[in-house]
């Protein structure tokens, strides 16, 4: 069954993982072509996903408003992220900027998951815990805690006032903040699991990452995405919601009138 749904993806035009030849950006990707709910898929330059903006090259930004109609650009960052490395949108004269940081840096003061973080770190560095534990411990607090709650729901908001043109959400890297927008918006759309899976991990692809490779440095696994990660998510939050639909529905606030309304957009 899985094979069956990851080559449907190919057979829809979703290649190389939807990846955009951009010069500056290595993992900016189009979700067009992805199979869908209902036979369909998605469709083509309207959801785009990407790490951060500010090595885009003219020429980037240039294909960005006018190849793909950029009208909304969502940033996942922290605060402290946006000021060193703010999104070109002055380059971008079509497109309006929304900032829905998934958790608060420090100046914000300590939350709840840096604490978990700082406690984690403390136990890789004297080496009671593996690297990957970092991650495992961060995703739930993503989906779970008020900032990534309101945050995600947020993003749904948007995506669906933003009738016309493309939509390209990020935050640093494009993998675990934009990579979970990417994961709850996918499953909105009815994306077989599998195929949401390999979307995924497409990241470690354009970041040259392959942490189970032999002799890889075990730290490597902190600069890619492993399924580890994702499934701490969907396990909380099938804990809390009892699965991915009713935490749309109950925390995001994306209830089966808004999910028709994406289905009817962005699927053919």
């Amino acid at each position: 069954m899985e094979e069956q749904e990851l080559d449907a993806a190919q057979a829809a035009g979703h290649t190389d993982n939807g990846r955009i030849g951009f010069e500056g950006l290595p993992n900016t990707r189009d979700l067009g072509g992805l199979p869908a709910a209902d036979g369909r898929r998605i469709v083509f330059r309207r959801l785009l996903r990407s790490g951060q903006l500010a090595s885009a090259t003219p020429a980037d930004l240039a294909r960005l408003g006018g190849e793909y109609g950029l009208r909304l650009v969502v940033d996942l960052r922290t605060d402290e992220e946006c000021a060193e490395k703010p999104d070109p949108m002055g380059e971008l004269p079509g497109a309006r900027l929304v900032r829905l940081p998934v958790f608060h840096g420090p100046a914000s003061g300590v939350s709840r998951s840096m604490q978990d973080m700082e406690r984690v770190a403390r136990q890789m560095m004297q080496g009671e815990v593996e690297p990957a534990q970092l991650f495992v411990t961060l995703y739930p607090h993503l989906v779970l805690d008020d900032d990534g709650i309101a945050a995600y729901s947020a993003f749904f908001r948007e995506i669906l006032d933003e009738r016309e043109g493309s939509v390209l959400w990020h935050c640093s890297a494009g993998k675990d903040r934009c990579g979970m927008a990417s994961v709850l918006l996918e499953a909105a759309l009815g994306v077989p699991e599998p195929v949401i899976e390999a979307d995924y991990l497409a990241t470690n692809r354009f970041y040259g990452i392959d942490p189970s490779a032999e002799g890889a440095d075990p730290m490597d696994v902190l600069n890619g995405v492993d399924l580890r990660f994702l499934h701490a998510a969907t396990a909380a939050i099938e804990g809390a919601y009892g699965g991915i639909g009713a935490y749309l529905s109950e925390a995001l606030g994306v209830d089966g009138d808004a999910v028709a309304e994406l289905r009817a957009r962005y699927l053919v």
